[in-house]
């Protein structure tokens, strides 16, 4: 009997012991996963990657890499992909996974922009084959976990890519890319409604009334549902930190986009007189991706004394936003 009980303490103790390390294991994991992956430099990058492949930098090139680059960095961080974890401690997780979703908004947006605008010389050109296979795969949703899971899927995606980009250079399989005004114009368009919508859901961390403006400026315009003439907006407290890190991750990926950007259509910039414009909008970019002095996301009034720091991001988002107007419309001058 004593030696029954004796066992049955043992074994009691090693479960203990066997329950703590593991939970010690889960919250070093959430911890060293719980991070933002550094910045690069596009052009850099790119060059170096050319290099190893053999292939010269043409036009082009430096935006294509930095579209791969930006989803292996979203699939091969710490803890790799994140958003569709099923086990502790990346169930747990929503900051990083949020921020993946920001970044994969971006690749989504520049994968279209590819397949109907970059590579087409007009609108009755024919689709480059890569691209039309890597946009719907990089669409696929992302919490996806089996058959086929999200990261599968967008590996292939970049499989596609990576083909378009050895085509580039290629004068046997030839690809295209073409660096025109009207082409980055219309992916601008689309970074303009990301950045708009994002400025507006990040402030109403603190709560706004905003009035009824969606038919505004045309008095034969009709819509389907009658909304009220105005209404309150605020943002559940749990949701606050989540529509802070997809900011993040938006702006994560758009700046280094638009660095590429910068390299490939500098003459049209150049042209346009509209490099300083860009150079602007880079600098807001970099301005919100500054480490955060808080172990979580403040939430403090608009003039209080605790800081919130969704109003200082869609701070930095809505100058950027203005300036990518005023880029849009100098690169839409004739």
């Amino acid at each position: 009997m004593p030696l029954t009980r004796s066992r049955t303490s043992a074994l009691r103790y090693m479960a203990l012991v066997l329950l703590v390390v593991y939970a010690l294991a889960v919250l070093f994991f959430w911890w060293w996963w719980d991070h933002e992956p550094a910045r690069f430099d596009p052009v850099d990058a790119a060059e170096v990657r050319a290099a190893q492949r053999g292939q010269p930098v043409v036009v082009g090139t430096v935006t294509t890499e930095t579209l791969i680059r930006i989803t292996e960095t979203l699939l091969d961080k710490r803890g790799g992909y994140l958003s569709n974890d099923k086990l502790p401690p990346g169930v747990w997780m929503d900051n990083v996974p949020n921020w993946e979703f920001g970044v994969l908004t971006q690749v989504r947006d520049m994968s279209k922009a590819f397949r109907n605008e970059f590579s087409r010389s007009q609108t009755q050109s024919v689709e480059d084959s890569d691209l039309q296979e890597a946009d719907p795969l990089f669409s696929t949703p992302s919490d996806r976990w089996l058959l086929p899971a999200s990261e599968r899927q967008y590996r292939k995606a970049i499989g596609h890519v990576e083909a378009y980009l050895g085509r580039l250079s290629d004068s046997k399989q030839p690809a295209n890319f073409y660096a025109r005004a009207d082409n980055l114009a219309d992916w601008l368009k689309i970074v303009e409604v990301r950045l708009g919508s994002l400025s507006q859901r990040l402030s109403a961390s603190v709560g706004q009334v905003r009035f009824d403006t969606d038919l505004g400026g045309d008095a034969a315009a009709e819509q389907a549902t009658e909304g009220a003439s105005q209404r309150m907006v605020r943002t559940p407290w749990l949701e606050v930190d989540d529509i802070f890190y997809e900011a993040r991750g938006n702006t994560w990926a758009l700046l280094h986009l638009l660095k590429a950007v910068e390299h490939d259509f500098a003459a049209v910039l150049e042209d346009k007189n509209a490099s300083v414009s860009l150079k602007q909008i880079i600098r807001e970019l970099e301005e919100s991706q500054h480490g955060l002095g808080s172990p979580m996301v403040l939430n403090g009034s608009p003039f209080g004394f605790f800081a919130n720091h969704s109003l200082v991001m869609a701070n930095y988002i809505s100058r950027a936003n203005a300036a990518i107007i005023d880029l849009r419309s100098l690169l839409e001058r004739g």
